[in-house]
């Protein structure tokens, strides 16, 4: 009997799952550095023993965390693209999207600049998961632009990220309306170029 690698592959553990859900959530709302191992451990009501097996150190969870959170970027674009031919209603939903966390209550800002802040060596693993976060947001923003036809699709891939990047942070210290304004008046410039 042949037996396809597939078939091989468990799921994660649902314990593995409530950990990092737990940790997700603690390191979006109160900060990386802030939470330690024990409040997760509490939080996601395993034992100790359960933790270090899945996660041998707090760092490997950072780093999942970080992961995670760009799978759900990813995962966002795929169902876009999937749902969506015209790559400018993909960039419209994009902004759509970013002003709906910001409006949030329980906005706290963008978690992979979040992340950033707290790990300033950029040789840090959870600041290299970041920077590939953000390279592949860059090349993604970029190629949509070029699909829509923009003659610089690369200066429009950074002036976008550089207006979100500024309506995240404005929505979270200032009026999230007034920043998500902002970044819809910059898209539809950078639309107009195209």
């Amino acid at each position: 009997m042949v037996v396809s690698a597939r078939a091989t592959i468990r799921p994660p553990a649902p314990s593995k799952i409530k950990i990092l859900a737990t940790a997700d959530a603690l390191f979006y709302q109160e900060g990386i550095h802030t939470v330690g191992v024990d409040r997760i451990i509490a939080g996601a009501r395993v034992t100790k023993a359960t933790f270090y097996k899945h996660y041998r150190s707090k760092d490997l969870l950072i780093i999942a965390y970080v992961e995670g959170r760009d799978r759900q970027v990813r995962d966002w674009f795929a169902e876009q693209e999937a749902t969506f031919d015209d790559p400018r209603l993909i960039a419209r939903a994009l902004v759509d999207a970013i002003n709906e966390d910001a409006v949030n209550p329980d906005f706290h800002g963008d978690p992979f600049i979040n992340a950033a802040a707290q790990f300033s060596d950029e040789n840090d693993p959870v600041r290299v998961a970041v920077t590939a976060h953000r390279d592949w947001y860059a090349d993604h923003i970029e190629e949509l632009f070029r699909r829509i036809g923009h003659p610089r699709p690369g200066d429009a891939a950074d002036d976008l990220i550089l207006a979100r990047d500024g309506a995240l942070a404005g929505g979270y210290v200032g009026d999230p309306i007034a920043a998500g304004a902002a970044l819809h008046r910059a898209l539809e410039r950078i639309l107009a170029e195209a």
